[in-house]
């Protein structure tokens, strides 16, 4: 199975995309696509970094597995297609950006749109079974996410970070706090919301009022 990535990431990514644990991911994801149904669509698979060059990166919102039923992952983290239910997680994420910033809960469920904007949706593993949460963690997913995050923060300056919930957040050891803003809280799934550690951590108005200290244009979050 090809990389098909956009170029710009392709660039800085060279060396990991030559590495044998990269080869022997792709050699396992390949397979697992021929033999069984797995998520989001293969020509999606790198959805997240054609929708947003590393140029263009001003935040990252990590989340941990493509959803696992049919219809739902489109190589974008905590994103539906049009017309597909909102899952549980997705739902308190609109509905914290409701009390945030005072918006319309939206319709539509697809983040593409955030994406172009310089929202880098990303999913610490791309792909995953049907119905198998989990099924393709620990391949070498991670290893290649985790080193995307760290020349992110290696390269850049002043990126915003998202860490939501106890898996994302273990990922600050990999960016540097001072050259980039960090915010983190609980998990916006229903038994982290549920229990007080999502709601009301206001990262949506955080995160633009710091790209605005830093010059750069903010994200328009409504869809």
């Amino acid at each position: 199975m090809a990389v098909n990535i956009h170029s710009h990431w392709e660039n800085i990514l060279q060396d990991t995309f030559e590495a044998p644990y990269f080869k022997a991911l792709i050699d396992f994801v390949k397979s697992d696509y021929s033999s069984t149904q797995c998520f989001p669509p293969k020509k999606l698979i790198f959805n997240a970094f054609d929708l947003c060059p590393p140029e263009k990166t001003k935040v990252v919102i990590l989340g941990q597995d493509p959803y696992h039923r049919p219809g739902q992952a489109h190589g974008l983290c905590f994103s539906v297609p049009e017309g597909i239910p909102h899952p549980p997680s997705l739902k308190n994420i609109f509905k914290e950006l409701e009390n945030d910033l005072q918006m319309a809960y939206p319709i539509s469920g697809n983040l593409t749109s955030w994406a172009k904007q310089g929202v880098l949706l990303l999913n610490a593993t791309l792909t995953v079974q049907a119905h198998r949460a989990g099924s393709h963690q620990a391949k070498g997913w991670e290893t290649f996410t985790d080193r995307l995050i760290k020349l992110l923060s290696e390269q850049y300056e002043g990126l915003v970070f998202l860490l939501w919930g106890g898996y994302a957040k273990q990922k600050i050891k990999l960016i540097d706090a001072d050259k980039h803003c960090v915010l983190s809280s609980g998990h916006p799934s229903p038994l982290s919301a549920n229990r007080g550690y999502w709601f009301g951590n206001q990262h949506f108005s955080k995160c633009n009022a710091y790209l605005d200290y830093k010059g750069k244009t903010p994200i328009n979050w409504q869809l």
